[in-house]
């Protein structure tokens, strides 16, 4: 079960269908689309015609994200006051396509998920993997009161589950975030090499880049460092944003700066950068950690509040900085380039060794073996 609200959660249910293929695990897996399985209860969409994933991507793009916390509190009241409805249609769904197990990749929903398994003919596991570094309480990621299967990328994550009473045996930890395989596949690069190919030169190089729907936060980004006196490079990536990527290529600047819109070649351009510049995204900072990126983001009143405990992950792990602005993105950066910063953050970012895409199709495998689905206690 995914959704669009956000790339992340299409994105890791690609990885993990992708890394059970790699696997051959004799499994049919299916991705199945929440929003458009509760389509007909969309109470944002009833009333101003726009789908609750489509208000919050365009939240994102357009930087709308100060008191996000206020509103994921009234989104989720809106939530439970159809929470009934919910049940009633995720069990006639799954009474059609008689899943033998659930894997939720999306927050905010699992406590109708979970209620609506126990009504399902044949009792059958369910499977919370959180997408999240940590969880965001209550009623985010984990729900207490739920006699199901959660699995975690990281110890903070864990501890949650643990505190609101899961049993220790139905909470899985992993080494890190679910990653697409191609992350494990992309191979060294000849950095001079490929710098010049990109009309770059051989200096050290920041990769910028704020997920699917790029950010205001590049322009302002991009113009405190060529003012600055600092001796590096940009490779910027605008996503879907098209006009963002179009007003950066029309800017004429002094230090070298290659734009990039959507791609699928995110890996190959962390292989050619030396540090990641971006939102406290649990995809991109994991992504950019296992390739060996050490990384800068920002946390404040504007950061999504699922996302700002990931800032502090970045500082616990010693693998970059957090800044309060982007307005300190020049000392910031000048600090990391300093004396053997960036090395010592490399070095940390490699010792992680994150392998949670190929981890949690063994859990799965375990939980289906014995045979314990999700029931009350």
């Amino acid at each position: 079960m995914f959704f669009d609200a956000g790339g992340g959660h299409r994105s890791a249910a690609n990885a993990l269908i992708k890394a059970i293929d790699m696997q051959q695990l004799p499994w049919e897996a299916r991705m199945v689309n929440l929003q458009l399985t509760l389509e007909r209860l969309d109470a944002f969409r009833n009333v101003t015609g726009i789908r609750l994933e489509d208000l919050y991507n365009i939240m994102l793009k357009k930087g709308w994200t100060l008191g996000s916390a206020q509103l994921l509190t009234f989104m989720q009241f809106v939530i439970r006051a159809f929470h009934r409805a919910h049940v009633k249609e995720l069990v006639k769904h799954w009474n059609n396509t008689k899943p033998d197990m659930v894997v939720s990749l999306v927050p905010n929903f699992n406590r109708c998920m979970y209620q609506a398994i126990q009504r399902l003919e044949k009792p059958i596991p369910y499977v919370t993997v959180l997408t999240d570094i940590a969880d965001y309480p209550p009623h985010f990621w984990i729900e207490c009161n739920q006699n199901q299967y959660i699995i975690c990328g990281s110890k903070k994550a864990e501890a949650q589950a643990l505190q609101m009473g899961h049993d220790r045996q139905r909470v899985f930890r992993t080494s890190g975030m679910i990653l697409n395989p191609k992350y494990y596949e992309v191979p060294e690069v000849d950095r001079v090499a490929e710098r010049a190919r990109l009309g770059l030169s051989d200096l050290p190089t920041g990769l910028v880049m704020f997920g699917g729907q790029g950010s205001a936060s590049m322009v302002e980004i991009l113009d405190r460092l060529e003012a600055s006196d600092l001796k590096l490079q940009l490779i910027m990536i605008c996503g879907k944003n098209t006009k963002l990527a179009d007003k950066l290529r029309a800017r004429k600047t002094k230090m070298p700066v290659f734009i990039e819109g959507f791609t699928e070649r995110v890996p190959y351009y962390m292989r050619v950068s030396d540090f990641f510049i971006g939102k406290p995204g649990p995809g991109s900072i994991s992504e950019a950690v296992a390739l060996g990126l050490p990384v800068l983001v920002e946390r404040n009143v504007w950061t999504l509040p699922q996302e700002r405990y990931n800032a502090d992950w970045v500082q616990e792990n010693e693998i970059g900085d957090v800044v309060s602005s982007f307005a300190e993105v020049v000392d910031a950066v000048g600090n990391l380039l300093a004396g053997s910063t960036l090395a010592r953050c490399r070095a940390n970012a490699a010792r992680m060794q994150n392998r949670a895409v190929f981890e949690i199709p063994e859990i799965l495998r375990s939980i289906l073996a014995s045979g314990s689905p999700s029931a009350h206690s």
